[in-house]
């Protein structure tokens, strides 16, 4: 199983807009091969910075099954525009 993690910085003032829209695209990223859970974990000293944590079953299964996906072009409308900056994508074993 992978672990992928991503720190989420958000906009000023776009953190309850962000969080609507994260809950439209959970079923997005939920309906791809070789996804197991996710987890959006709310900052509890700076507000506005989120950790996503989903798990897959192979590093395949994130970069080519949800990466390359209709899914993704759809998650990527939800929520790109949110943050700033740009969050790093790292994965873990």
């Amino acid at each position: 199983m992978i672990l992928e993690m991503a720190e989420l910085c958000i906009r000023a003032g776009q953190a309850q807009a962000f969080e609507e829209q994260f809950r439209k695209a959970g079923p997005l990223i939920a309906s791809i091969k070789g996804y197991c859970s996710h987890e959006l974990k709310i900052g509890i000293e700076k507000k506005d910075r989120y950790l996503l944590l989903v798990h897959w079953e192979t590093l395949e299964d994130h970069e080519i099954g949800f990466r390359q996906s209709d899914q993704y072009q759809e998650w990527k409308r939800l929520l790109h525009h949110f943050y700033e900056p740009f969050p790093e994508v790292l994965h873990y074993q």
